[in-house]
């Protein structure tokens, strides 16, 4: 029942979220992450909440405490959620001296837990001889049996379990495999043509209704279909062509290195040229042979959690639909001009593309104000990062990439240009209404990618996932034989290398 009753307030909660997006959509200048995640943590604050006062009430009917009630209710969602470690710490009072203990801790071994510390001391409470604190580490189903079985004991007065409090609460779910991104479309509403009449397109029927159109075959497309095929009309193919020269004019000069040689290469197969829009599975097909990165078709702007989620898998989501021809240089959400010459030159280079993956491999399970922060870090790098090249400032972010305006207000002295720093960077207030007053400068793309991967490892999410690139496949470290296999694959890794480095060595 309190499964039941904990999904239908979820359900409650999301209806709360899908009218609210609906009812306030505002003029967002571009893809905003960082208020979707502020947004779904807002919702998710108040659900738990709600299940909290649940379980309230449920303690008192059963006489258990709330946090039994909340791990029960967490390890009946799922066999992965009841062979989740959890840790605890457990309050006994001995009635019958601490000898007592001893079975306790055999019960806690028979259940497979592991004891971290103990704790004892004489109780003050009348027919009470030690009160007794054991912290252990154990499954949530496990723990949920020591729990039953020691209450059927009558060797002690009273017990009372303290859940951790970051674990307590199952971590959010997340997409273990490629094919479960079909799950991860859900769409932040915020600044389309149907509900703002600031939108260039809110007066267009013609427009409104194309929309309509290929946001749907979006909807529809699954893990393994071919990218939809759109027939672009000559109104979307101006539109396209209007920025790409214009991007064409300015790379050269303010764009990283990086940009310019895939931009190159994208000219060069015929792929980038300024009488049609490319294809998302054009470009999908070419990053794959670059990066291993690939394309699927998104509906508008999903939510952070959803959008970072496809990255761990080297997959980008990706609209179709081209913003409206009376505004070819600003676009308040992103199209597929932003999403084509902003982000998939640079998802065409390894180094980048690797930074873009591990973003994304930092978000699954992590928590709702950790995504906040991650969708913060992305969107002063990814989208808006500039770095360093022969001491000149050069722009790599989609966001400058894709908009001129900001991309000379980025590189001139009208704003204040920081050092990269993922601590700091990830709770910088950032403007989403005119041109950002901050930008972040990384030394280089190694050095950003060094960086993150120091700051992330301080993260409070109690484990660590590595991505299978022959399953297509995230999976978790939490289990001894997984750390073997990580291993020997690492071992044969350093065999190759050692063998090519002697090979280099070897005189002819």
């Amino acid at each position: 029942m309190m499964a039941v009753a904990a999904a239908q307030k979820n359900r409650e909660m999301f209806a709360i979220k899908k009218s609210y997006s609906i009812e306030n959509g505002y003029p967002s200048r571009r893809r905003s992450l960082v208020d979707d995640a502020r947004f779904e943590t807002l919702v998710v604050k108040q659900t738990k909440q709600t299940v909290l006062e649940e379980a309230r009430s449920k303690a008192n009917d059963y006489g258990l405490t709330e946090d039994e009630i909340l791990l029960a209710n967490a390890a009946s969602e799922s066999s992965e959620a009841e062979a989740a470690m959890q840790s605890a710490a457990l309050v006994v009072r001995l009635k019958e001296g601490i000898s007592s203990l001893g079975r306790i801790l055999k019960a806690i071994e028979t259940f497979h837990g592991t004891v971290q510390h103990v704790e004892s001391r004489q109780s003050r409470m009348e027919g009470v001889d030690h009160d007794v604190l054991i912290k252990l580490d154990m499954t949530r189903g496990n723990l949920l049996q020591l729990i039953r079985s020691l209450r059927q004991s009558g060797s002690f007065s009273s017990m009372n379990l303290m859940a951790d409090n970051n674990l307590n609460v199952k971590a959010p779910w997340f997409p273990k495999h490629a094919s479960e991104l079909d799950n991860c479309n859900h769409l932040m509403t915020k600044y389309e043509p149907d509900l703002d009449m600031n939108h260039p397109g809110f007066a267009d029927k013609v427009y409104r209704q194309r929309r309509k159109e290929i946001a749907e075959i979006a909807f529809a497309y699954k893990y393994g279909d071919p990218i939809p095929f759109i027939d672009y009309s000559d109104v979307e193919v101006k539109t396209w062509r209007s920025v790409f020269k214009t991007v064409q004019d300015l790379a050269p000069k303010h764009a990283c290195a990086e940009y310019r040689a895939a931009f190159q290469k994208l000219q060069d197969e015929q792929i980038f040229v300024e009488t049609r829009l490319p294809q998302l599975q054009e470009m999908s097909d070419f990053l794959r042979k670059n990066t291993g990165f690939s394309l699927r078709p998104a509906a508008g702007l999903l939510t952070a959690r959803d959008f970072l989620a496809s990255l761990a898998f080297r997959i980008f989501q990706s609209t179709q639909y081209v913003r409206h021809v009376n505004s070819p240089y600003h676009t308040p959400e992103p199209d597929s001009i932003h999403e084509l010459l902003g982000h998939m030159p640079l998802l065409a280079d390894p180094s980048f593309a690797q930074f873009s993956q591990e973003i994304g491999l930092a978000s699954l399970g992590a928590s709702d104000e950790e995504i906040e922060k991650l969708s913060t870090v992305y969107w002063f790098t990814v989208e808006f990062g500039l770095c360093k090249e022969h001491g000149q400032i050069k722009a790599y972010g989609a966001g400058l990439l894709s908009s001129y305006g900001e991309l000379l207000h980025a590189i001139s002295d009208k704003c204040e240009h920081r050092a990269f720093e993922p601590a700091s960077t990830a709770v910088q207030p950032y403007q989403d209404q005119e041109y950002q007053p901050i930008y972040y400068v990384a030394e280089s793309f190694e050095d950003a990618k060094d960086k993150f991967r120091r700051w992330v490892s301080t993260m409070s999410r109690p484990f660590e996932v590595r991505f299978n690139p022959h399953t297509e496949r995230v999976e978790v470290l939490d289990s001894v034989d997984k750390l073997e296999t990580l291993v020997h694959q690492m071992n044969t890794e350093i065999l190759h290398l050692t063998n090519a480095i002697s090979k280099l060595r070897r005189p002819f």
